[in-house]
């Protein structure tokens, strides 16, 4: 295996462009609560998450019996090979997508199939994703949208998926759910092989919380939480989680300035005729060529953090879309580099 290290050191006091998350914080509401609520006795019990269940599951609109709380997106993954892969059993994953994917298959033992979003587009290859399902795939894992290309399917491509796949355990990540607004989890009732995670490290602002939540119909709940830590998630962010949904008008306006940022970023991206991808989500991928290393490091010079990508796409690098003022600032930087 390689080593999963993410540039993570030195990024305070930033522009934190490079790794998807909220560019304004949690929300008030959520902090102001922790603040009120959280004792030297709360610290000093085990969690429980009766009520984080129950107010996570009203809000997404399934039984308590269908979801379970997990320590970021990464837990759910694991708790998903946990229970339904085993050494030698055929997986398949796109390319590129999270490396997180890759990674707990190969601690599970499994014999990685990928296949590549399409050239030049990187458009989200659905037809030939379908064709290398076979009854051997055990589980197939797909981000919708997905990071880093920011391209997805719809409703309908997953349900084709899904049918094609009965025998397999389905995993579609949600993380840019928000951002994109294509969801399957209602579809939960009507296939036994579907899995759904959530995360409240993008929108909600809480990546260092790490929560997130895996849905599933309740049979395969049953058999999920057999594999999970009795206390994987600690009772802070457990708290934080059903407190912030408790409030979507700061989960609304986020989105909204997003999306009008990202049009802004996508105008001025195509004044300085740098080629860039069509996103779904909170950040757009585009080309630098082979400068793409110097930009970046031009860039944190300046105190503005974007990711290079060209690693497993040549000459890309993504940008986390903020705020129009954040953009704003990024595009007059890149301008003068450029």
């Amino acid at each position: 295996m390689a080593p999963y290290h993410p540039p993570t050191a030195g990024r305070r006091n930033k522009l934190r462009l490079d790794f998807n998350e909220n560019t304004v914080g949690a929300p008030a509401h959520v902090i102001d609560f922790i603040k009120r609520y959280l004792t030297a006795a709360d610290l000093s019990i085990y969690p429980e998450y009766d009520h984080a269940i129950e107010d996570l599951s009203c809000h997404f609109g399934v039984g308590i019996d269908e979801l379970t709380v997990t320590n970021g997106t990464d837990e759910a993954i694991q708790l998903l090979m946990n229970t339904y892969v085993d050494d030698g059993h055929e997986l398949l994953i796109l390319r590129p997508s999270y490396a997180m994917y890759r990674f707990y298959a190969q601690l599970a033992g499994a014999v990685v199939e990928e296949i590549d979003y399409r050239p030049e587009t990187l458009a989200f290859p659905l037809e030939e994703l379908v064709e290398r399902l076979t009854p051997s795939t055990r589980a197939v894992l797909i981000s919708n949208p997905n990071n880093p290309t920011g391209t997805g399917t719809s409703r309908n491509g997953i349900e084709e998926i899904l049918a094609k796949a009965s025998d397999a355990a389905v995993l579609i990540d949600e993380a840019y759910y928000e951002f994109s607004g294509v969801t399957v989890l209602p579809l939960l009732p009507e296939y036994p092989n579907l899995f759904v995670s959530r995360t409240f490290s993008k929108v909600y602002g809480m990546a260092g919380m790490r929560c997130g939540c895996l849905f599933s119909q309740a049979a395969n709940m049953s058999y999920l939480r057999k594999a999970q830590s009795p206390y994987s998630v600690n009772a802070m962010a457990a708290m934080a989680a059903r407190i912030a949904v408790q409030d979507q008008g700061f989960v609304e306006d986020y989105v909204l300035e997003v999306l009008t940022a990202r049009e802004l970023l996508c105008v001025g991206l195509e004044k300085l005729k740098i080629p860039y991808v069509e996103s779904q989500a909170n950040f757009v991928l585009f080309q630098a060529g082979d400068r793409a290393l110097e930009i970046r490091d031009a860039l944190r010079e300046r105190g503005i953090l974007v990711r290079d990508r060209s690693y497993e796409l040549p000459g890309c690098v993504r940008v986390t879309v903020g705020t129009r003022d954040q953009i704003g600032r990024f595009l007059d930087e890149l301008e003068q580099i450029w």
